[in-house]
Protein backbone atom coordinates (compact mmCIF):
# COMPACT_ATOMS: atom_id res chain seq x y z
CA UNK A 1 0.00 0.00 0.00
CA UNK A 2 1.42 3.55 -0.68
CA UNK A 3 0.08 6.57 0.67
CA UNK A 4 -0.43 9.99 -2.02
CA UNK A 5 -1.82 12.99 -1.40
CA UNK A 6 -4.01 15.42 -4.14
CA UNK A 7 -4.99 18.27 -1.91
CA UNK A 8 -4.03 18.87 2.02
CA UNK A 9 -6.98 17.09 3.61
CA UNK A 10 -7.71 14.48 1.20
CA UNK A 11 -5.48 11.11 0.65
CA UNK A 12 -6.01 9.01 -2.42
CA UNK A 13 -4.84 5.54 -0.90
CA UNK A 14 -3.30 2.94 -3.79
CA UNK A 15 -2.94 -0.58 -3.34
CA UNK A 16 0.44 -2.94 -3.18
CA UNK A 17 3.28 -0.44 -2.40
CA UNK A 18 5.94 -0.57 -5.10
CA UNK A 19 9.45 -0.11 -4.43
CA UNK A 20 10.01 2.14 -6.85
CA UNK A 21 8.10 4.90 -5.22
CA UNK A 22 9.74 3.88 -1.95
CA UNK A 23 13.03 4.73 -3.85
CA UNK A 24 11.69 7.69 -5.66
CA UNK A 25 14.22 10.49 -4.05
CA UNK A 26 12.99 13.10 -1.27
CA UNK A 27 12.93 15.94 -3.43
CA UNK A 28 10.27 14.78 -5.78
CA UNK A 29 8.08 13.46 -2.89
CA UNK A 30 5.81 15.22 -0.96
CA UNK A 31 3.99 18.01 -2.05
CA UNK A 32 1.22 19.06 0.05
CA UNK A 33 0.44 22.63 -1.30
CA UNK A 34 -2.87 21.11 -3.06
CA UNK A 35 -1.33 21.55 -6.26
CA UNK A 36 0.37 18.19 -7.32
CA UNK A 37 -0.44 14.58 -7.18
CA UNK A 38 2.68 13.52 -5.66
CA UNK A 39 3.37 10.63 -2.67
CA UNK A 40 3.66 12.61 0.77
CA UNK A 41 6.63 10.77 3.16
CA UNK A 42 5.57 9.62 6.52
CA UNK A 43 7.13 13.02 8.30
CA UNK A 44 5.55 15.10 5.60
CA UNK A 45 1.98 13.59 7.28
CA UNK A 46 2.70 13.46 10.65
CA UNK A 47 3.63 17.30 10.46
CA UNK A 48 3.41 19.17 7.54
CA UNK A 49 -0.98 18.90 7.72
CA UNK A 50 -1.14 22.75 6.96
CA UNK A 51 -1.25 23.68 2.91
CA UNK A 52 2.14 25.57 1.95
CA UNK A 53 -0.21 28.70 1.19
CA UNK A 54 -1.22 28.93 4.38
CA UNK A 55 1.14 32.24 5.96
CA UNK A 56 0.46 30.48 9.75
CA UNK A 57 2.12 27.28 8.69
CA UNK A 58 5.59 27.28 10.20
CA UNK A 59 7.60 26.76 6.82
CA UNK A 60 6.18 29.71 5.80
CA UNK A 61 7.36 31.88 9.00
CA UNK A 62 9.97 34.47 8.84
CA UNK A 63 13.50 33.71 9.12
CA UNK A 64 14.19 34.76 12.70
CA UNK A 65 11.02 33.27 13.69
CA UNK A 66 12.41 29.47 12.42
CA UNK A 67 15.68 30.38 14.16
CA UNK A 68 14.30 30.98 17.81
CA UNK A 69 11.87 28.60 18.00
CA UNK A 70 14.45 25.88 16.49
CA UNK A 71 16.46 26.86 18.75
CA UNK A 72 14.23 26.63 22.06
CA UNK A 73 13.89 22.89 21.40
CA UNK A 74 17.73 22.77 20.55
CA UNK A 75 18.71 24.18 24.02
CA UNK A 76 15.01 22.64 26.06
CA UNK A 77 17.12 19.07 24.42
CA UNK A 78 20.60 20.35 25.26
CA UNK A 79 19.08 21.12 29.18
CA UNK A 80 17.99 18.02 29.50
CA UNK A 81 20.92 15.98 28.93
CA UNK A 82 22.75 18.28 30.74
CA UNK A 83 21.27 17.00 33.60
CA UNK A 84 22.20 13.84 32.99
CA UNK A 85 25.93 14.13 33.03
CA UNK A 86 26.43 17.03 35.51
CA UNK A 87 25.78 14.20 38.40
CA UNK A 88 28.44 12.56 38.06
CA UNK A 89 30.76 14.75 38.20
CA UNK A 90 30.27 14.79 42.33
CA UNK A 91 31.35 11.43 42.49
CA UNK A 92 33.54 11.70 45.52
CA UNK A 93 31.22 13.73 47.85
CA UNK A 94 28.35 11.52 46.83
CA UNK A 95 30.20 8.41 47.95
CA UNK A 96 31.28 10.34 51.49
CA UNK A 97 27.78 12.12 51.70
CA UNK A 98 25.68 8.86 51.92
CA UNK A 99 28.45 6.61 53.03
CA UNK A 100 28.12 4.28 50.39
CA UNK A 101 31.88 2.91 49.81
CA UNK A 102 34.98 2.82 47.56
CA UNK A 103 35.64 3.31 44.32
CA UNK A 104 32.22 3.95 41.95
CA UNK A 105 29.26 2.23 43.51
CA UNK A 106 26.29 1.06 41.64
CA UNK A 107 24.08 3.00 43.65
CA UNK A 108 25.60 6.27 42.65
CA UNK A 109 25.81 4.79 39.11
CA UNK A 110 22.36 4.46 39.60
CA UNK A 111 21.36 8.26 39.61
CA UNK A 112 22.49 8.30 35.83
CA UNK A 113 21.04 5.03 34.77
CA UNK A 114 17.57 6.15 36.47
CA UNK A 115 17.52 9.59 34.73
CA UNK A 116 18.10 7.34 31.41
CA UNK A 117 15.66 4.78 32.03
CA UNK A 118 13.09 7.93 32.93
CA UNK A 119 14.12 9.13 29.66
CA UNK A 120 13.46 6.16 27.99
CA UNK A 121 9.53 6.40 28.54
CA UNK A 122 9.09 9.73 26.74
CA UNK A 123 9.11 8.31 23.17
CA UNK A 124 5.86 6.13 24.47
CA UNK A 125 3.38 8.31 25.41
CA UNK A 126 4.91 11.97 24.37
CA UNK A 127 3.76 11.24 20.24
CA UNK A 128 -0.23 11.10 22.16
CA UNK A 129 -0.17 13.50 24.33
CA UNK A 130 1.32 16.52 22.00
CA UNK A 131 -1.41 15.11 19.66
CA UNK A 132 -3.98 16.44 22.09
CA UNK A 133 -2.16 19.74 23.42
CA UNK A 134 0.01 20.71 20.77
CA UNK A 135 4.11 20.42 21.70
CA UNK A 136 4.70 24.19 23.08
CA UNK A 137 2.77 23.38 26.52
CA UNK A 138 4.79 20.01 27.02
CA UNK A 139 8.03 22.14 27.05
CA UNK A 140 6.49 24.70 28.55
CA UNK A 141 5.09 22.60 31.31
CA UNK A 142 8.05 19.24 31.46
CA UNK A 143 10.97 21.16 32.03
CA UNK A 144 9.76 23.00 34.97
CA UNK A 145 8.75 19.79 36.32
CA UNK A 146 11.23 18.03 35.46
CA UNK A 147 13.84 20.73 37.17
CA UNK A 148 11.29 20.50 40.36
CA UNK A 149 12.81 16.81 40.52
CA UNK A 150 15.53 18.19 39.95
CA UNK A 151 16.24 20.61 43.17
CA UNK A 152 14.66 17.22 45.00
CA UNK A 153 17.45 15.23 44.28
CA UNK A 154 19.66 18.39 45.74
CA UNK A 155 17.66 18.35 48.65
CA UNK A 156 17.33 15.09 49.72
CA UNK A 157 19.13 13.14 52.50
CA UNK A 158 18.08 9.75 51.70
CA UNK A 159 19.68 7.49 48.87
CA UNK A 160 16.22 6.61 47.96
CA UNK A 161 14.86 10.20 47.52
CA UNK A 162 17.86 11.38 45.39
CA UNK A 163 17.36 7.84 43.43
CA UNK A 164 13.77 8.70 43.22
CA UNK A 165 14.31 12.47 42.31
CA UNK A 166 16.34 11.47 39.64
CA UNK A 167 13.90 9.01 37.76
CA UNK A 168 10.93 11.63 38.01
CA UNK A 169 13.43 14.20 36.05
CA UNK A 170 14.38 11.98 33.45
CA UNK A 171 10.68 10.63 32.95
CA UNK A 172 9.22 14.81 33.04
CA UNK A 173 12.22 16.34 31.20
CA UNK A 174 12.63 13.21 28.32
CA UNK A 175 9.65 14.80 26.40
CA UNK A 176 12.20 18.03 25.28
CA UNK A 177 14.52 15.24 23.91
CA UNK A 178 11.65 13.60 21.98
CA UNK A 179 9.63 16.73 20.68
CA UNK A 180 12.79 18.55 19.43
CA UNK A 181 12.45 15.82 16.33
CA UNK A 182 8.71 16.47 15.53
CA UNK A 183 9.70 20.45 15.85
CA UNK A 184 12.25 20.60 13.45
CA UNK A 185 10.17 18.33 11.67
CA UNK A 186 7.55 21.08 11.70
CA UNK A 187 9.36 23.98 10.69
CA UNK A 188 12.08 22.77 8.03
CA UNK A 189 11.79 20.88 4.60
CA UNK A 190 11.85 17.14 4.69
CA UNK A 191 14.60 17.55 1.60
CA UNK A 192 16.88 18.71 4.33
CA UNK A 193 16.17 16.06 7.21
CA UNK A 194 19.26 14.96 7.05
CA UNK A 195 20.57 18.08 7.45
CA UNK A 196 18.46 19.81 10.06
CA UNK A 197 18.23 16.46 12.22
CA UNK A 198 22.28 17.01 11.93
CA UNK A 199 21.96 19.78 13.82
CA UNK A 200 19.07 18.98 15.82
CA UNK A 201 21.32 15.79 17.00
CA UNK A 202 24.01 17.63 18.45
CA UNK A 203 21.93 19.31 21.12
CA UNK A 204 21.78 15.87 23.31
CA UNK A 205 25.34 15.45 23.08
CA UNK A 206 26.63 19.06 23.80
CA UNK A 207 24.36 19.02 26.53
CA UNK A 208 25.61 15.70 28.34
CA UNK A 209 29.67 16.59 27.26
CA UNK A 210 28.85 20.16 29.29
CA UNK A 211 27.51 18.59 32.06
CA UNK A 212 30.66 17.41 33.42
CA UNK A 213 32.69 20.08 32.34
CA UNK A 214 30.43 22.69 34.50
CA UNK A 215 29.98 20.06 37.25
CA UNK A 216 33.53 19.64 37.67
CA UNK A 217 34.33 23.25 38.33
CA UNK A 218 31.38 23.49 40.51
CA UNK A 219 33.16 20.55 42.05
CA UNK A 220 36.54 22.37 42.24
CA UNK A 221 34.70 25.47 44.36
CA UNK A 222 32.13 24.06 46.25
CA UNK A 223 33.16 20.28 47.15
CA UNK A 224 29.32 19.68 47.05
CA UNK A 225 27.77 17.09 44.72
CA UNK A 226 24.65 19.24 45.54
CA UNK A 227 25.53 22.01 43.85
CA UNK A 228 25.29 19.86 40.31
CA UNK A 229 21.93 19.57 41.04
CA UNK A 230 21.26 23.40 41.89
CA UNK A 231 23.16 24.67 39.28
CA UNK A 232 20.96 22.02 36.89
CA UNK A 233 18.20 23.94 38.05
CA UNK A 234 19.78 27.41 37.11
CA UNK A 235 20.03 26.07 33.67
CA UNK A 236 16.83 24.52 33.56
CA UNK A 237 15.24 28.02 34.73
CA UNK A 238 16.88 30.26 32.34
CA UNK A 239 16.31 28.28 29.28
CA UNK A 240 12.63 27.62 30.62
CA UNK A 241 12.67 31.63 30.50
CA UNK A 242 14.46 32.22 27.20
CA UNK A 243 11.88 29.51 25.83
CA UNK A 244 8.31 31.33 26.92
CA UNK A 245 7.56 32.73 23.28
CA UNK A 246 7.99 30.36 21.42
CA UNK A 247 5.10 29.46 19.06
CA UNK A 248 3.37 26.31 18.56
CA UNK A 249 4.35 24.14 15.59
CA UNK A 250 2.40 21.71 15.70
CA UNK A 251 -0.10 21.94 12.09
CA UNK A 252 -2.59 20.22 13.25
CA UNK A 253 -2.36 22.10 17.34
CA UNK A 254 -2.22 25.33 15.07
CA UNK A 255 -5.93 25.22 13.08
CA UNK A 256 -7.56 24.45 16.60
CA UNK A 257 -6.17 27.16 19.19
CA UNK A 258 -7.27 28.98 15.74
CA UNK A 259 -10.32 28.32 15.42
CA UNK A 260 -11.89 29.98 18.50
CA UNK A 261 -11.79 33.42 16.40
CA UNK A 262 -13.64 31.99 14.48
CA UNK A 263 -16.47 31.23 16.92
CA UNK A 264 -16.25 27.78 16.70
CA UNK A 265 -14.99 25.66 20.24
CA UNK A 266 -11.70 23.64 19.81
CA UNK A 267 -13.93 20.55 20.60
CA UNK A 268 -16.46 20.98 17.42
CA UNK A 269 -13.13 21.63 15.70
CA UNK A 270 -10.95 18.41 17.11
CA UNK A 271 -14.62 16.40 16.33
CA UNK A 272 -14.32 17.77 12.78
CA UNK A 273 -10.43 17.06 12.30
CA UNK A 274 -9.10 14.12 10.69
CA UNK A 275 -8.03 10.98 12.61
CA UNK A 276 -4.87 11.39 14.20
CA UNK A 277 -2.05 9.18 12.50
CA UNK A 278 -0.58 8.41 15.76
CA UNK A 279 -3.76 6.31 16.65
CA UNK A 280 -7.29 7.34 18.57
CA UNK A 281 -8.04 4.68 20.70
CA UNK A 282 -6.14 3.69 23.87
CA UNK A 283 -5.85 0.77 22.19
CA UNK A 284 -4.20 2.21 19.04
CA UNK A 285 -2.03 4.23 21.06
CA UNK A 286 -0.84 1.11 23.14
CA UNK A 287 -0.86 -1.03 19.79
CA UNK A 288 2.15 1.74 18.26
CA UNK A 289 4.13 2.57 20.55
CA UNK A 290 4.28 -0.42 22.97
CA UNK A 291 2.88 -3.19 22.11
CA UNK A 292 4.26 -3.20 18.21
CA UNK A 293 7.21 -1.16 18.97
CA UNK A 294 8.33 -4.39 21.95
CA UNK A 295 7.18 -7.15 18.42
CA UNK A 296 8.95 -4.88 15.78
CA UNK A 297 12.58 -5.59 16.69
CA UNK A 298 11.73 -9.10 16.33
CA UNK A 299 9.44 -9.19 12.89
CA UNK A 300 10.58 -6.45 10.99
CA UNK A 301 14.14 -6.69 9.58
CA UNK A 302 14.30 -3.41 8.96
CA UNK A 303 13.12 -2.14 12.53
CA UNK A 304 15.05 -4.76 13.80
CA UNK A 305 18.80 -4.04 12.19
CA UNK A 306 18.27 -0.21 13.08
CA UNK A 307 17.13 -0.73 16.46
CA UNK A 308 19.94 -3.25 17.27
CA UNK A 309 22.68 -1.07 15.37
CA UNK A 310 21.62 1.40 17.64
CA UNK A 311 21.74 -0.31 20.76
CA UNK A 312 25.37 -1.53 20.34
CA UNK A 313 26.35 1.67 19.87
CA UNK A 314 24.60 4.02 22.15
CA UNK A 315 24.97 1.95 25.10
CA UNK A 316 28.88 2.09 24.90
CA UNK A 317 28.30 6.51 25.49
CA UNK A 318 26.91 7.09 28.38
CA UNK A 319 29.58 4.31 29.49
CA UNK A 320 32.54 7.07 28.89
CA UNK A 321 30.78 9.62 32.12
CA UNK A 322 31.77 6.93 34.49
CA UNK A 323 34.83 4.79 33.07
CA UNK A 324 36.42 8.42 31.56
CA UNK A 325 36.75 9.80 35.49
CA UNK A 326 37.50 6.53 36.58
CA UNK A 327 40.82 6.33 34.24
CA UNK A 328 41.87 9.99 34.07
CA UNK A 329 41.74 10.28 37.97
CA UNK A 330 43.31 7.46 38.78
CA UNK A 331 46.61 8.20 40.56
CA UNK A 332 49.90 7.62 39.43
CA UNK A 333 51.43 5.17 38.09
CA UNK A 334 48.10 3.75 37.24
CA UNK A 335 47.10 6.95 35.76
CA UNK A 336 47.34 11.01 35.14
CA UNK A 337 45.72 11.68 38.64
CA UNK A 338 43.69 14.64 36.66
CA UNK A 339 41.25 16.57 39.28
CA UNK A 340 37.26 16.75 38.50
CA UNK A 341 37.63 20.06 36.21
CA UNK A 342 40.39 18.26 34.25
CA UNK A 343 38.83 15.63 33.68
CA UNK A 344 35.52 17.50 32.99
CA UNK A 345 37.28 19.63 30.82
CA UNK A 346 38.22 16.20 28.86
CA UNK A 347 34.71 15.18 28.41
CA UNK A 348 33.03 18.45 27.30
CA UNK A 349 35.21 18.81 24.66
CA UNK A 350 35.59 15.24 23.37
CA UNK A 351 32.28 15.37 22.90
CA UNK A 352 31.05 18.52 21.46
CA UNK A 353 34.38 17.95 18.62
CA UNK A 354 33.33 14.89 17.82
CA UNK A 355 29.21 16.00 17.81
CA UNK A 356 29.84 18.86 15.37
CA UNK A 357 32.36 16.78 12.94
CA UNK A 358 29.43 14.05 12.47
CA UNK A 359 27.33 17.35 12.29
CA UNK A 360 29.25 18.97 9.49
CA UNK A 361 30.05 15.76 7.48
CA UNK A 362 26.54 14.43 7.51
CA UNK A 363 25.24 18.00 6.30
CA UNK A 364 28.17 17.94 3.41
CA UNK A 365 26.76 14.22 2.74
CA UNK A 366 23.02 15.36 1.93
CA UNK A 367 24.43 18.71 0.25
CA UNK A 368 26.38 16.72 -2.32
CA UNK A 369 23.50 13.92 -2.94
CA UNK A 370 20.89 16.92 -3.00
CA UNK A 371 23.05 18.21 -5.85
CA UNK A 372 23.49 14.39 -7.52
CA UNK A 373 19.88 14.41 -7.58
CA UNK A 374 19.03 17.87 -9.03
CA UNK A 375 21.04 16.85 -12.55
CA UNK A 376 19.79 13.39 -12.22
CA UNK A 377 16.97 13.04 -10.74
CA UNK A 378 16.00 10.18 -13.43
CA UNK A 379 19.00 8.14 -12.13
CA UNK A 380 18.63 8.61 -8.63
CA UNK A 381 18.36 5.71 -6.59
CA UNK A 382 16.72 5.61 -3.27
CA UNK A 383 16.67 8.75 -1.54
CA UNK A 384 15.59 7.63 2.11
CA UNK A 385 18.58 5.20 2.05
CA UNK A 386 21.34 7.62 0.87
CA UNK A 387 20.35 9.29 4.35
CA UNK A 388 22.36 6.11 5.59
CA UNK A 389 26.02 7.39 4.26
CA UNK A 390 27.11 8.99 7.65
CA UNK A 391 25.98 5.60 9.49
CA UNK A 392 28.58 3.27 6.90
CA UNK A 393 31.61 5.65 7.64
CA UNK A 394 30.67 6.49 11.42
CA UNK A 395 30.95 2.47 12.49
CA UNK A 396 34.49 2.28 10.87
CA UNK A 397 35.20 5.03 13.27
CA UNK A 398 33.72 3.36 15.98
CA UNK A 399 35.54 0.40 15.70
CA UNK A 400 39.21 1.65 15.15
CA UNK A 401 38.54 3.90 18.39
CA UNK A 402 37.55 1.59 20.65
CA UNK A 403 40.70 -1.01 20.02
CA UNK A 404 42.12 2.82 19.97
CA UNK A 405 41.20 3.56 23.37
CA UNK A 406 41.52 0.21 24.91
CA UNK A 407 45.43 -0.13 23.92
CA UNK A 408 46.45 3.43 24.92
CA UNK A 409 44.45 3.47 28.10
CA UNK A 410 47.91 2.91 30.11
CA UNK A 411 50.38 4.79 31.78
CA UNK A 412 52.49 4.32 28.77
CA UNK A 413 51.07 6.19 26.73
CA UNK A 414 49.93 10.30 27.10
CA UNK A 415 46.06 10.84 28.56
CA UNK A 416 45.69 12.35 25.67
CA UNK A 417 46.15 10.00 22.97
CA UNK A 418 43.01 8.12 24.44
CA UNK A 419 41.25 11.45 24.92
CA UNK A 420 41.70 11.67 21.42
CA UNK A 421 40.32 8.59 20.64
CA UNK A 422 37.33 9.34 22.80
CA UNK A 423 36.51 12.29 20.06
CA UNK A 424 36.98 10.04 17.50
CA UNK A 425 34.02 7.17 18.79
CA UNK A 426 31.59 10.19 19.70
CA UNK A 427 32.44 11.28 15.91
CA UNK A 428 31.67 7.76 14.41
CA UNK A 429 28.33 7.25 17.27
CA UNK A 430 26.48 10.86 16.40
CA UNK A 431 27.10 9.85 12.54
CA UNK A 432 24.81 6.85 13.17
CA UNK A 433 22.62 8.35 15.39
CA UNK A 434 22.28 11.15 12.31
CA UNK A 435 22.00 9.20 9.92
CA UNK A 436 19.86 6.10 10.99
CA UNK A 437 16.77 8.05 12.75
CA UNK A 438 16.11 10.38 9.78
CA UNK A 439 16.19 6.71 7.53
CA UNK A 440 13.58 5.80 9.97
CA UNK A 441 11.06 9.06 9.86
CA UNK A 442 10.22 7.91 6.47
CA UNK A 443 10.65 4.16 6.62
CA UNK A 444 6.94 3.59 6.87
CA UNK A 445 3.72 4.95 6.85
CA UNK A 446 3.37 7.09 10.12
CA UNK A 447 2.07 4.41 12.41
CA UNK A 448 4.58 2.34 11.59
CA UNK A 449 7.14 4.99 11.99
CA UNK A 450 5.82 5.66 15.15
CA UNK A 451 6.52 2.32 16.38
CA UNK A 452 10.14 2.09 14.45
CA UNK A 453 11.26 5.92 16.27
CA UNK A 454 9.99 4.03 19.74
CA UNK A 455 11.41 0.86 19.64
CA UNK A 456 14.96 2.41 18.63
CA UNK A 457 14.46 5.55 21.02
CA UNK A 458 13.34 3.64 24.35
CA UNK A 459 15.84 0.39 23.41
CA UNK A 460 19.13 2.56 22.95
CA UNK A 461 17.80 4.29 26.39
CA UNK A 462 17.35 1.15 28.25
CA UNK A 463 20.41 -0.34 27.57
CA UNK A 464 22.46 3.03 27.77
CA UNK A 465 21.24 3.31 31.31
CA UNK A 466 22.34 -0.62 31.79
CA UNK A 467 26.35 -0.19 30.60
CA UNK A 468 27.21 2.02 33.05
CA UNK A 469 26.26 0.33 36.00
CA UNK A 470 28.74 -2.68 34.99
CA UNK A 471 31.37 -0.98 33.03
CA UNK A 472 34.00 -0.55 35.79
CA UNK A 473 33.42 -4.48 36.56
CA UNK A 474 34.32 -5.40 33.12
CA UNK A 475 37.10 -3.39 33.13
CA UNK A 476 38.19 -4.45 36.14
CA UNK A 477 38.23 -8.54 35.38
CA UNK A 478 39.15 -7.82 31.87
CA UNK A 479 41.65 -5.00 31.44
CA UNK A 480 41.15 -1.99 29.37
CA UNK A 481 42.21 -3.42 26.17
CA UNK A 482 40.23 -6.45 26.45
CA UNK A 483 36.68 -4.52 27.73
CA UNK A 484 37.11 -1.99 25.06
CA UNK A 485 38.61 -4.67 22.72
CA UNK A 486 35.23 -6.91 23.05
CA UNK A 487 33.11 -3.70 22.56
CA UNK A 488 35.14 -3.27 19.12
CA UNK A 489 34.70 -6.80 17.93
CA UNK A 490 30.76 -6.34 18.61
CA UNK A 491 31.06 -3.28 16.58
CA UNK A 492 32.39 -4.89 13.66
CA UNK A 493 29.31 -7.70 13.69
CA UNK A 494 27.63 -4.36 13.08
CA UNK A 495 29.40 -3.39 9.92
CA UNK A 496 26.94 -5.10 7.60
CA UNK A 497 23.74 -3.45 9.10
CA UNK A 498 23.98 -0.11 7.24
CA UNK A 499 25.02 -1.77 4.12
CA UNK A 500 22.12 -4.16 4.34
CA UNK A 501 19.83 -1.62 4.75
CA UNK A 502 20.91 0.30 1.81
CA UNK A 503 20.83 -2.25 -0.42
CA UNK A 504 17.40 -4.50 0.56
CA UNK A 505 15.66 -1.62 2.94
CA UNK A 506 13.32 -0.24 0.36
CA UNK A 507 12.20 -3.60 -0.78
CA UNK A 508 11.98 -4.99 3.07
CA UNK A 509 9.73 -1.53 3.63
CA UNK A 510 7.67 -2.28 0.79
CA UNK A 511 6.93 -6.03 1.91
CA UNK A 512 6.60 -4.80 5.96
CA UNK A 513 3.53 -5.57 7.82
CA UNK A 514 3.78 -2.24 9.24
CA UNK A 515 3.44 -0.66 5.80
CA UNK A 516 0.08 -2.90 5.18
CA UNK A 517 -1.08 -2.41 8.25
CA UNK A 518 -0.91 1.45 8.95
CA UNK A 519 -2.60 1.44 4.92
CA UNK A 520 -5.20 -0.49 6.31
CA UNK A 521 -5.83 1.80 9.14
CA UNK A 522 -5.64 4.79 6.62
CA UNK A 523 -8.04 2.83 4.06
CA UNK A 524 -11.03 2.91 6.86
CA UNK A 525 -10.20 6.11 7.68
CA UNK A 526 -10.43 8.08 4.18
CA UNK A 527 -14.04 8.49 4.13
CA UNK A 528 -13.45 11.24 6.63
CA UNK A 529 -10.77 12.78 4.20
CA UNK A 530 -13.65 12.88 1.07
CA UNK A 531 -14.72 16.42 1.71
CA UNK A 532 -11.74 19.25 1.09
CA UNK A 533 -10.40 21.31 3.54
CA UNK A 534 -11.69 20.32 7.03
CA UNK A 535 -9.05 21.50 8.37
CA UNK A 536 -7.78 23.86 5.52
CA UNK A 537 -11.07 25.61 5.39
CA UNK A 538 -11.44 26.46 9.86
CA UNK A 539 -7.85 27.23 8.72
CA UNK A 540 -8.51 30.02 6.43
CA UNK A 541 -11.80 30.80 7.60
CA UNK A 542 -10.27 31.70 10.89
CA UNK A 543 -8.61 35.04 9.74
CA UNK A 544 -5.40 35.90 10.37
CA UNK A 545 -5.50 36.59 13.79
CA UNK A 546 -2.23 35.42 15.62
CA UNK A 547 -2.05 32.66 17.67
Amino acid sequence: MSIESSAPTMLVITADPSENLLKEPMGQRGSIDGQHNEPVSASEMLSHSMPLSDPFNPMNWPLHRKIYTSFCAWLFAAAVAFGATCFTAGKTDFIRDFKIGDGVPVSFVAGLSLYLWGIAFAPIWTPHVAERTGRSLIYLIGLPVSALFVLGAGLSHSLGGVLACRFFAGLTGGPCLVLIEGTFADIWSAKTTNTYYAFLGTAAYFGASLGPLAGGYLMKATDNWRWTQYFNCIVLAIVFFFGLGQSETYQREIPRRRARYSGTSRKDFIRRQDPALSGESLGEMLRITVFDAIIGPFTDPVIALSTLFLLSNFAVVFQWFISVPAALGAPPPMGPGYTVDRIGFAIGLTGTVGSTCAALMSISIEQINSGMFKKSIQKAPTAIEYRLIPAMIGQFLITTSLFWIGWTVSPDFSPIVPIVGTAVYIFGNASIIISIIPYLFDAFPPAGTLTALTSAASGRLLFAGFLPMVILYDITALTPKWAFGTFGFVSIAMWPIPFLLFRYGATWRAKSRFSKASMAMHDEEAIHRKLPGRDSLATHNSGTTSI
